[in-house]
């Protein structure tokens, strides 16, 4: 074979696409025959280059869209080479027709972007069959009485080639009586007649042998041949008639067999067996037209034989021949041309390629696909003709696809919608073709879409937070609640794991208190909750999928509230306690309803479980005592003197409101004293030794103290004489008048140990004492130098406690004392005092509580006690120390020392009083 016929040659025709959405593209491609299995005809990287250009992706793949199990064209996915995968036979392809190609569909990978390219091949034919007759020897018989012209039909060669290399000509042999002419049927098939060109005698010679040559126009020429043995038989004089040289049929495809389809009625004038005519069809014509027409030898009638098909053969030529039954018969010749009418009698094919090999009827695209995302391809088509095979198709099942037509009976079906896995995982759609015939004719196919997870949803939480309560002291391990988030997927992508956030709870992490089970959000406690340690704990709980290639997360606030329950006793914090017991000291001449103390305790629970109350369950069967359950404050019941007894216990109960109740009980024992004794004797003894000792000690710092109170005094007073000038002069007691109802000033609550007591001058001037003058800061004083200015100075610093002392008592209570009272009340005032009985009234002035007691000054803050900063001091307050004398107690203490001589003897004005004034 020449070299042109080992490559191919390549037409490429652009069409543009009916769709906006897929592009598509015609590409013709033409090949020879018998080519060797494996070569390439194209490469549509190269020749679409144009449109793949155009794409996002640097890289494309190709896919063919083919039918049937052994294609005779493959293409490379990776290449897009198009290539032979079987031999190819254009004659058992294509037989006759002279247009023969195989189509199909490639479509681009991946399909965001289809690229669709319908390839159509042309198979060329090449002279691979030469002509041939079915007999090799034809035999003719020819009256002698023949006339010049007579044409007698032979047999036909065939070729199943096509154009030039199928059947081109006849030709004979040399002869000077016969020759042939080549003629033509409507089927485009070539034959020859044999003509009598000279009139024959049969006694000249009866019998002739010709050969018959077919041949084509091929490269190289190919022929075939058949040889002509033509007898020579005695004439008959006339022959048989038909009425039309040919007759045209109209045959409907559907028609039954057994339809009469033409009566053939053909004369002969002669009598006899000469005039008897018997009907038959042409040596020469075809196998299929014997199957499938019948004529009856006898009436001429030609009926079907066997239903004939237009989507097969479109027509039939048929060669019927009338021969009479006398000698030397000469056959009379006519030609019947059928032509089958198309009726709409073929369903239409509906034929769809899906993106899913081994499963023809289910398509698979992700959810979040973009619309116009590839699902199938849909070729229909319809062996009927005219609008017998026009066809229109439809899509049915759900608004989110679209049927598109691509080209000619093409169609793409696509998405019209982004789908959601989690509304709906499948579709059924079904696909109409139905044809324009009538009656119509539709076909119907079914497939389905099933869409595939993406991991498109975070799991959820029934809730954004989670309230809890669990009571303390709950045993490790406990079960507190669970926690469940949902998430539609499927998979890994729906699998939900839950974990607790880091956080920290009073230095300690979240995961020393609770875990959570991973698998099913389970929340267990780690550990013995304590509602005094930690009320409340929060934390987050965070939902995490399983998806890929990006797991998502979702969180849920867990707030667990730990319920108190009464696990704490009562503890007392005051009085001081020793082996659970304290001592109380009550002074002989406390009346009825004096304050002995108050029980100070506190409780770690909370709510009722900490609510106290107080109770005396012994030890006061005399009811000499009263104690009061919410404050805890025992009162003396009776008068101390009228009272036999010196010494109590009593058995008091602090117990909580909880369920059960817990309790805490002590011991009081209350000791009666009494202020002074008379020293009847000036004889020194051990005990008066260390008594005077400690005596001396106190003179000696209260005299200390008021010597330095002296200095300030003088220096105060010649400060005020400087200001009395100045007649804008701020007056203390009008700002404390005018600021003691101020609106905004929050009441203020003084406590005893907020009071700083001062001697006063003439009971007018309040100075501020040093608190931390001690006795051994002291001057030394001897004995000699004590004489009358010891004995002013103690008359006068009792006088300025006894005046600073009856600021701070009811209006009611009438106490005198001055220069000449004996001091018989010192030890019941001190008493009071001490039980915090009377409390100093503060005043108010500017932004500032000032501790003073009745005097105005013209500028206070300088004497005042500022406050600690922190708020009411309380039992309690970091300013507040139960264990520290007070300052009233020293001044008072040191005030009292001043009554005695510095030898531990009475003053002479104190001495003389009765004992019962002591």
């Amino acid at each position: 074979m020449p070299a042109k016929m080992h490559f191919s040659l390549l037409v490429a025709l652009l069409m543009a696409s009916s769709s906006p959405a897929v592009l598509g593209k015609n590409l013709k491609y033409r090949i020879y025959e018998e080519q060797r299995v494996g070569s390439v005809i194209a490469r549509l990287s190269e020749d679409v280059a144009d449109v793949l250009a155009k794409l996002p992706y640097p890289y494309v793949r190709f896919r063919a869209m083919q039918r049937g199990n052994s294609p005779l064209l493959v293409v490379n996915e990776d290449t897009g080479e198009i290539s032979i995968g079987a031999k190819i036979d254009r004659e058992q392809l294509c037989q006759k027709n002279l247009n023969c190609s195989v189509e199909f569909d490639v479509i681009t990978l991946p399909t965001e972007h289809l690229q669709l390219f319908h390839i159509e091949v042309e198979v060329l034919d090449i002279n691979d069959n030469a002509p041939q007759f079915s007999r090799s020897l034809i035999p003719i018989e020819i009256s002698e009485s023949a006339a010049v012209g007579t044409r007698i039909p032979l047999d036909s060669a065939f070729d199943p080639d096509v154009g030039e290399n199928s059947l081109h000509t006849y030709s004979l042999s040399a002869n000077d009586f016969f020759t042939i002419e080549v003629r033509t049927r409507t089927d485009g098939a070539k034959y020859a007649e044999l003509i009598v060109v000279r009139e024959l005698d049969r006694e000249l010679k009866s019998s002739y042998e010709l050969q018959l040559t077919a041949s084509d126009m091929g490269v190289p020429q190919r022929s075939g041949s058949s040889i002509l043995k033509i007898s020579i038989s005695d004439s008959n004089d006339n022959s048989p008639a038909f009425e039309q040289q040919s007759y045209i049929i109209q045959l409907l495809e559907n028609s039954p067999v057994g339809t009469l389809l033409l009566d053939l009625n053909a004369t002969d004038p002669d009598e006899g067996a000469n005039g008897k005519i018997v009907y038959s069809f042409s040596s020469h014509v075809s196998p299929k037209i014997i199957e499938t027409f019948k004529i009856d030898s006898e009436r001429g009638h030609l009926t079907l034989f066997k239903q004939v098909d237009y989507e097969i053969t479109k027509s039939y030529e048929i060669d019927v021949q009338a021969q009479d039954l006398g000698p030397n018969s000469i056959p009379a010749h006519c030609k019947i041309i059928i032509k089958v009418v198309d009726v709409n009698d073929n369903k239409p094919e509906i034929n769809i390629n899906l993106m899913s090999p081994g499963k023809e009827e289910i398509s698979y695209i992700f959810e979040g696909d973009p619309v116009d995302s590839f699902v199938a391809l849909v070729r229909v088509q319809d062996k009927d003709s005219g609008l017998n095979g026009e066809i229109v198709c439809k899509l049915h099942g759900h608004g989110h696809f679209k049927l598109q037509q691509s080209y000619e009976n093409n169609y793409l079906i696509l998405t019209n919608a982004t789908l959601d896995r989690e509304k709906r995982s499948e579709y059924s759609l079904t696909v109409i073709a139905e044809d324009k015939g009538t009656p119509s004719l539709s076909t119907v196919k079914h497939f389905i879409v099933q869409i595939s997870d993406i991991n498109d949803n975070p799991p959820h939480f029934q809730r954004s937070r989670y309230e809890l309560a669990i009571s303390e002291n709950n045993s490790p391990g406990a079960f507190i609640t669970t926690v469940t988030a949902t998430d539609p997927d499927l998979g890994e992508n729906g699998q939900v794991t839950y974990t607790i956030l880091e956080s920290f709870i009073l230095g300690s992490s979240i995961t020393t208190y609770v875990t959570i089970d991973p698998s099913n959000g389970g929340i267990y406690a780690l550990r013995n909750f304590d509602h005094e340690e930690v009320s409340q704990i929060t934390f987050v709980v965070e939902a995490r999928d399983g998806g890929s290639p990006k797991q998502l997360v979702s969180n849920t606030t867990v707030v667990l509230t730990i319920i108190d329950e009464n696990d704490n006793v009562p503890v007392v914090i005051g009085p001081a306690l020793r082996n659970n017991t304290a001592e109380i000291s009550i002074p002989k001449g406390a009346e009825s309803g004096f304050h002995v103390t108050r029980i100070r305790a506190i409780d770690r629970d909370s709510g009722v479980n900490a609510e106290l109350s107080c109770s005396i369950v012994a030890g006061n069967e005399e009811n000499i005592f009263v104690i009061d359950p919410r404050s805890c404050d025992i009162h003396t019941n009776v008068s101390m003197e009228s009272v036999p007894y010196t010494e109590w216990e009593l058995s008091v109960v602090i117990q909580d409101k909880g369920n059960p109740q817990l309790h805490t009980k002590v011991l009081l024992k209350c000791m009666i004293f009494e202020y002074a004794e008379s020293v009847t004797s000036t004889t020194k003894t051990p005990g008066s030794q260390e008594s005077l000792d400690v005596s001396m000690i106190i003179i000696i710092s209260l005299g200390a103290i008021c010597a330095v109170l002296l200095v300030i005094m003088v220096l105060f007073a010649t400060r005020c004489n400087r200001e009395k000038k100045d007649t804008r002069s701020y007056n203390c007691r009008v700002a404390e008048s005018t600021y003691q109802h101020h609106p905004k000033r929050p009441s203020r609550q003084i406590h005893k140990g907020d009071i700083t007591l001062v001697p006063t001058i003439n009971g007018t001037l309040p100075i501020r004492s040093h608190h931390r003058s001690s006795p051994s800061s002291s001057p030394t004083l001897e004995r000699g130098q004590m004489g009358s200015r010891q004995s002013h100075n103690s008359h006068q610093s009792l006088n300025s406690l006894v005046t600073i002392s009856s600021n701070h008592v009811p209006e009611n209570f009438s106490l005198e004392l001055t220069h000449a009272t004996p001091a018989v009340e010192v030890s019941q005032l001190l008493s009071m005092l001490h039980q915090g009985q009377y409390q100093p009234r503060p005043s108010f002035r500017g932004n500032k509580y000032s501790r003073s007691y009745r005097y105005a000054l013209q500028d206070m803050d300088k004497f005042s006690l500022k406050d600690s900063g922190r708020g009411d001091s309380e039992a309690g307050d970091s300013d507040y120390d139960l264990g520290r004398d007070s300052p009233i107690d020293r001044l008072l203490g040191e005030g009292f020392s001043d009554l005695f001589l510095t030898d531990g003897r009475i003053p002479a004005d104190i001495s003389n009083l009765p004992p019962t004034n002591r």
